[in-house]
């Protein structure tokens, strides 16, 4: 099974109901907030993903998760990011893909090793199973686009997909940035502004979609985010695989 250890964390797969039914409390707690109460983030794509875990190694408190479904281009339809954006262009991808979602940090742990222990053990899913393009839907905060600005200036003059790999709109509410945003974005505002996924995505070659998809039944407004593993520069693979162990 596949399970790492990093600092004070280590990851591994969920085994049991129970161990979903943890994902699911905190992916609540992440999304819709403390103030929501108890109760879980459950969906129908729940029973055919992959679960991850990332505990503290002392209490085996659960501090992060997230979730991936394997997939093929022509698969490209029964992902959850399809329910969202129009993936046909994505079809003709040829290689195996994987979609990470429901990605949540519990938001009072504040500790860089967390994300850093839950991608290295996203990247030896990667290399284990040859996967050539990660993608997903990366989410901001909330649903007002104005505290994103800069953070969506930056994503269009410096991170747009591919023309070939284009997501088209499908989603009836959405924030068409790179159509209507006409500023240079303030470089360190924007980046204070971007969710820690996405920023990390970025960092490693990630592109993003033209427009964000208002998602008022998460509380968030969330891109369409991928990232070819070919385009991930040496240096920040070498970095990866030494997590990965």
């Amino acid at each position: 099974m596949l399970s790492l250890t990093k600092g004070r964390y280590s990851t591994r797969l969920a085994k049991t109901p129970a161990d979903i039914r943890a994902a699911q409390a905190l992916r609540h707690l992440c999304f819709r907030g403390a103030d929501a109460g108890d109760g879980l983030d459950a969906d129908d794509f729940d029973s055919i993903c992959t679960h991850f875990l990332v505990e503290e190694q002392r209490t085996g408190r659960l501090v992060c998760c997230f979730r991936v479904l394997p997939l093929t281009g022509e698969e490209i339809g029964r992902s959850y990011s399809a329910q969202f954006y129009e993936l046909s262009a994505l079809a003709e991808f040829p290689g195996p893909m994987v979609e990470m979602g429901r990605f949540c940090i519990h938001p009072q742990v504040k500790d860089p090793d967390i994300l850093r222990v839950a991608w290295g053990a996203m990247t030896r899913f990667v290399d284990d199973n040859g996967i050539e393009m990660l993608f997903g839907c990366s989410s901001f905060h909330g649903t007002d686009e104005a505290e994103y600005l800069d953070a969506f200036a930056m994503l269009k003059e410096r991170h747009l997909a591919p023309r070939r790999w284009l997501p088209r709109v499908k989603a009836p509410q959405v924030f068409r940035f790179a159509q209507k945003l006409r500023r240079k974005p303030d470089t360190k505002l924007a980046m204070l502004r971007m969710p820690p996924l996405l920023r990390t995505y970025l960092l490693m070659g990630g592109w993003v979609s033209d427009h964000a998809v208002v998602d008022r039944h998460m509380n968030t407004l969330h891109v369409f985010t991928g990232l070819e593993i070919s385009a991930i520069p040496p240096a920040r693979k070498r970095l990866l695989r030494g997590v990965a162990g």
